[in-house]
């Protein structure tokens, strides 16, 4: 459904009266057609390897998926600036798609290891090391969209019985990074020290047997946050580029966007609310057929949903995307095997990030990130990469055992 629905918006969004005919694989909706049709043999290859295959070569997936991020840099094609596709004559492949469920099978492998626990420090160094690997190498081309998502094996971790304090040190990032571009550096780094500085007093007059056993560990962490923060400051200015910086400041109202840097929200946020309740009908969007919204077909798309098929169609996309996540979220839950189990958490919360901020970004709550709607947004690569995570976990539901 959601590939179909997907694959009518697309056509809408490029849709005039030069191109009209829905086989003409020049244009953007005829090559999807493309993506979908090969698709359907990639299913077929992933259900006839024995659902073991997947688990005994999980480690040798997650070491293809890195290798393919380091190669990307010397044979890689570079596009708008970031060098994260390969080239094969007409068409590009993303290795970042397919590297989702690369790095899920070896997250699964790991975690699923009977004297692997997450309660243990040296297992948490290990875990974190798994998702931040590829996350950083696809930071380096730049694509700070994709490498955001990795931050979706925290919900597995946290399900696999990662320490509750976690969430804490997982909030304190994010304020911090907020409180960075809000506040600089400086003052972050300031508060932090007069913060200490107070939490040390406290323990001094009140708690000094608290003071001689836990002075050191706060000492440590103070200089680890601001480590952070600074590290925080190096990527920000560094590693983001300028449109990804602005887009964080109109955001958080820092700065006033008089140079349409928000021009792409802002279209979508006017296309979705002229819609109104029931739309203006499939291929009737004036905003949509007026190409109004820059890569509409893309990031966007879901913007096309809200003008041409109102709040209904919107409401209609989302009760399907939440059924999907429940379905999974379910399957995983029944699986007799925890390699099974931690692999189907992982797809469902990559499903999760991805449907939330792509939506949020369209809709102006999240700031401006460049990753597409599952199953929905034009393009092979993401295509291919959620087909790839969904079948494989499907092929490991066929299999159920209580021993591999």
């Amino acid at each position: 459904m959601l590939v179909f629905f997907g694959w009518l918006n697309i056509y809408a969004t490029i849709h005039d009266e030069s191109h009209f005919k829905i086989l003409d694989f020049s244009t953007l909706y005829g090559k999807q057609i493309i993506w979908i049709v090969l698709a359907i043999p990639l299913i077929f290859f992933i259900m006839l390897l024995d659902a073991k295959f997947y688990e005994r070569f999980a480690s040798f997936f997650y070491m293809f998926a890195i290798l393919l991020l380091v190669f990307i840099f010397p044979f890689g094609k570079s596009i708008n600036g970031a060098t994260s596709w390969y080239s094969f004559g007409s068409f590009t492949i993303q290795p970042a798609e397919f590297a989702k469920a690369f790095v899920a099978l070896g997250v699964a492998r790991l975690l699923s290891d009977k004297q692997f626990s997450l309660k243990i420090r040296k297992s948490q160094i290990k875990a974190f090391f798994l998702i931040l690997l590829p996350a950083f190498l696809i930071i380096l081309q730049p694509d700070p969209g994709s490498a955001l998502i990795y931050g979706a094996f925290l919900f597995v971790f946290y399900r696999e019985n990662l320490p509750d304090y976690y969430i804490i040190i997982g909030f304190i990032v994010i304020l911090l990074f907020i409180s960075r571009i809000f506040f600089g550096f400086q003052n972050v780094t300031l508060f932090i020290v007069s913060i200490t500085i107070f939490g040390l007093m406290y323990l001094a007059l009140f708690r000094k047997k608290a003071l001689k056993k836990g002075w050191f560990n706060i000492v440590i962490l103070t200089m680890g946050l601001i480590v952070y923060t600074l590290s925080t400051q190096f990527i920000y200015n560094n590693i983001l580029k300028q449109h990804h910086r602005d887009r964080f400041e109109v955001l958080l109202k820092i700065k006033k966007d008089a140079s349409d840097i928000g021009y792409n929200t802002n279209q979508a946020i006017k296309t979705i609310s002229s819609g109104g309740f029931f739309g203006k009908g499939y291929l009737q969007g004036d905003r949509t057929q007026g190409k109004f919204v820059p890569e509409q077909e893309t990031d966007y798309i879901f913007s096309a949903v809200g003008e041409e098929w109102g709040f209904v169609g919107s409401s209609l996309v989302v009760i399907i995307f939440v059924i999907f996540l429940l379905r999974i979220i379910h399957k995983a839950e029944s699986q007799k095997n925890p390699f099974s189990r931690i692999y189907g958490y992982s797809i469902a919360s990559i499903f999760f990030l991805h449907f939330t901020i792509n939506i949020g970004m369209v809709m102006g709550i999240l700031p401006t990130i460049g990753i597409p709607l599952p199953f929905f947004s034009y393009g092979g690569s993401a295509l291919w990469g959620f087909t790839l995570l969904l079948f494989i976990f499907i092929r490991l539901d066929a299999y159920k055992t209580n021993e591999w």
